[in-house]
């Protein structure tokens, strides 16, 4: 899909745009519902509780699946793996808009998750099987992190003009856009006609243990959210899921054809890209659910003056694929992702202050700190799951990443949820909701800091390898991790 000169023809822009396509419609689809929340809990009736559950349910099913996701792409084919769960996104997506009970949104997000958590690494697998590993795969894994940063911070704003029309049309509009890109992906995707599939068949054993632990371990972040009530319960959850998860390691280590080579997970920039991804992704997530709850319902802001207020993000949909490539090839993964995780914790930083008076002016120093993180930080986290990787075992690192993005997802909500709700405690003043969010607001800034300073280690590393080897972030090639 490229030409001998190394740059992209007309076929393979085209197919980097549907795919392009697809990531973006995976964040806009988590983004808008973040600001339709509040519209949902009027309607519906829903707790705090509950309502972050809306959130949690897509996670769980999204982070249980992934790696089951990843590894089917490598074994049954990327394209076949991503038209088929592009397909159930878009109906499960449509259902949850004529959801009536609090329930029905709950199956309706989990199933969508589940769909995303296959779909999503069968895509990164085809953007890094079609593009050479060099300056081409650089600016396509640009363009395509740059398209996923996008949904996320654009979708607040397509979020607010459609729940401004009623909360049902930001389940009902991502069904009209799955159905594009499923009509222009059918003739333009192909699988890379080079690519080695893996030897041997499914590993079922290790697939039912990892995706019972990651669901297990989910759902007791998830239950985390609520505190002082059930402990016995919650702490039964995460027993059962370390159990769950110590069982699938002895698996794959008995196993001639694994689910996860567990080799894999020896190389540190694939582990410290993976926990970046993470803090990061959680960060954000907690203060995107804090600052909806303080613009809407603290402020009295309308779900459109909502996602006016953080379009400013979205600064990265024209940054991460223009100028973060550059960085990137000049600099290397790590130092900017690096940058970019210092700019989200100051970010966070400066919203601690947020008061019942603050003008829009105060805020804003934030959402543009926020929209150069993004810029800076979800292209190389992307680059660096796959970089060194071999080909046959994109998918599987495309579900490493997206796993830790889910779980640090999960892991974000229910932390700021947790902290918020006991801050607040019987109090339902606006001054009281104020402290209880400020306080909550420490999450963010708290895991901001932690990735950035994991990713230090990775400048550490760089630095006494010898200034030779700044283009590229090196990982050991995963033939020599056995």
């Amino acid at each position: 899909m490229s030409t001998s000169s190394g740059h992209m023809d007309g076929r393979a822009w085209g197919a980097l745009f549907v795919l392009c396509g697809a990531i973006f419609l995976e964040g806009i689809d988590v983004a808008m519902l973040n600001v339709a929340l509040p519209s949902i809990r009027a309607d519906l009736g829903l707790s705090t509780g509950m309502l972050s559950g809306v959130v949690s349910a897509y996670v769980l099913g999204y982070g249980g699946f992934m790696l089951l996701g990843g590894r089917t792409a490598d074994l049954l084919g990327r394209r076949r793996m991503f038209l088929f769960w592009l397909t159930v996104f878009l109906i499960f997506s449509g259902l949850g808009g004529f959801a009536t009970e609090g329930w029905m949104l709950l199956v309706a997000r989990f199933v969508t998750g589940v769909a995303a958590a296959f779909m999503a690494p069968a895509g990164l697998a085809l953007v890094t099987g079609n593009f050479p590993e060099g300056p081409q795969r650089t600016k396509a894994l640009g363009v395509y992190a740059g398209t996923a940063a996008g949904g996320f911070s654009l979708g607040l704003v397509a979020g607010g003009l459609l729940a401004s029309l009623g909360w049902r049309w930001v389940f009902f509009a991502p069904v009209i856009l799955s159905a594009v890109i499923l009509l222009a992906a059918i003739p333009l995707i192909k699988d890379p006609g080079d690519t080695e599939r893996p030897a041997g068949g499914f590993d079922l054993l290790g697939a039912f243990s990892i995706t019972g632990a990651m669901l297990l371990l989910v759902y007791g972040v998830v239950r985390l959210e609520r505190p002082g009530n059930d402990w016995g319960g919650t702490a039964g959850t995460f027993a059962a899921g370390l159990a769950l998860l110590a069982i699938f390691v002895v698996i794959e280590r008995r196993t001639a054809h694994p689910l996860v080579r567990l080799g894999i997970l020896r190389s540190g920039p694939l582990v410290r890209a993976n926990l970046g991804a993470l803090l990061f992704v959680g960060s954000f997530a907690g203060f995107q659910f804090l600052a909806t709850l303080y613009l809407q319902e603290l402020r009295g802001w309308s779900t459109l003056q909502t996602g006016v207020a953080m379009l400013v993000i979205g600064m990265d949909t024209v940054l991460a694929p223009t100028l973060t490539p550059r960085l990137v090839n000049r600099f290397g993964n790590v130092p900017v992702l690096f940058g970019g995780l210092v700019l989200a914790t100051l970010a966070y930083v400066l919203f601690l202050p947020a008061g019942l008076d603050w003008a829009y002016t105060a805020m804003l120093p934030t959402m543009l700190l926020l929209g150069l993180a993004f810029s800076l930080a979800y292209g190389p986290l992307t680059m660096a799951a796959t970089d060194g990787i071999d080909e046959h075992e994109h998918g599987l690192a495309g579900g490493l990443l997206y796993t830790a993005m889910q779980f640090g997802t999960a892991l974000g909500l229910s932390a700021v949820t947790a902290v918020n709700v006991a801050a607040l405690g019987d109090s339902g003043s606006p001054e009281a909701g104020l402290d209880a969010l400020q306080t909550a607001l420490v999450v963010p800034v708290v895991a901001g800091a932690l990735g950035a300073i994991i990713t230090a280690f990775g400048l550490r590393a760089r630095k006494t390898r010898g200034p030779g080897l700044v283009r590229e972030e090196p990982v050991v090639p995963v033939g020599e991790l056995r």
